[in-house]
């Protein structure tokens, strides 16, 4: 198996840890084709990023021929886009139109690969005809808190499985997991199922996994593919991404009503709790208490979000660029 790999990688003022992700791309055992960079505000874009990483080219010139890529690594393509118009799905998507690789990789720019093997962890799962899409285990950064460090750990464990529908009944919302963070697709499959949505809020890469899940394909979770990824937000940025990620839910019902993902935020919440007085930390109990107060009260307003005034959605919404365009607000 000798796919060809593009990558695509949405950035916003990129920085020298952005820059450690492209060395690290360059040096994969199994490299990819080109990296396509689509931009957020050219102005914000420091060109010095790319300096010394070798064929850096803007969108439209002509690309080398795959023979001289293996010599010289990959190209390296930046497009620039306008804020306004950055969407998490229609962006990726627009990204994908212009590539064709046998294999998209999206990545985020703060996805730091572990070591040179990334791409060719993710690209076993594929040898399985079933499997569209395979994600990366997200590792946490030296300096993420405990609570996210377990986090990280919950969703991300050690051992590698291949979801179907099959495993709906055990693994309920967590079937269709999946983060464009660090995810390989099928581009073949990726057409054939339409691709992420145009215009999404949020869960562009799970609302694309559901689709395959319910048509019989499968979703794989590599753990062995490594990228170093954590934050630690507060407990107001929670509320802000969990109430993206209800409206999601609530505009795709067709994906996310199929099982409840509120038996999965309980099951998280039972276990950090037994972690923490495990490692004799009960006071971080108050800590995870609201966090996970922050996040529930912001998924539920956004599930319900159709019910509020538009300058409580915009005021609760992470992403206010959205609403402009929603036709909601």
């Amino acid at each position: 198996m000798n796919p060809t790999i593009d990558v695509v990688i949405p950035t916003y003022k990129p920085d020298e840890q952005f820059r450690e992700v492209l060395r690290k791309l360059m040096c994969q055992s199994r490299p990819p084709r080109q990296i396509l960079l689509i931009n957020t505000e050219k102005e914000l874009f420091d060109e010095r990023l790319l300096e010394g990483l070798g064929d850096v080219r803007a969108v439209g010139e002509p690309c080398q021929a795959d023979s001289v890529l293996q010599k010289t690594g990959p190209v390296i393509r930046v497009m620039h886009i306008r804020k306004k118009d950055f969407d998490h799905g229609g962006t990726r998507h627009m990204a994908a139109g212009m590539l064709d690789g046998d294999m998209v990789l999206f990545m985020t720019q703060d996805a730091v690969p572990e070591n040179s093997r990334l791409l060719e962890c993710l690209l076993e799962p594929f040898e399985d005809p079933r499997v569209c899409v395979s994600y990366a285990r997200q590792l946490p950064r030296r300096d993420c808190r405990l609570l996210e460090r377990y986090t990280r750990s919950f969703n991300y464990p050690p051992q590698s499985r291949v979801k179907t529908a099959e495993d709906l009944n055990v693994l309920g919302i967590k079937t269709a997991f999946c983060s464009n963070v660090c995810a390989m697709y099928r581009r073949s499959a990726y057409e054939e199922f339409g691709g992420f949505e145009r215009h999404t809020i949020f869960n562009e890469d799970m609302i694309f996994a559901g689709k395959l899940i319910q048509a019989g394909k499968a979703v794989a979770y590599c753990a062995d593919a490594e990228v170093i990824h954590s934050h630690n937000y507060s407990g107001k940025t929670q509320f802000h991404r969990n109430f993206d990620l209800g409206v999601s839910q609530a505009e795709h019902p067709e994906i996310f009503s199929v099982t409840s993902s509120e038996s999965e935020g309980v099951r998280l919440i039972q276990k950090t709790a037994g972690y923490l007085v495990k490692k004799g930390k009960p006071w971080l109990l108050v800590s995870l208490i609201w966090q996970s107060g922050c996040k529930y009260l912001g998924y539920r307003l956004g599930k319900k979000y159709r019910r509020l005034p538009p300058e409580v959605i915009r005021a609760c919404s992470l992403n206010k660029d959205y609403w402009d365009s929603a036709g909601e607000a």
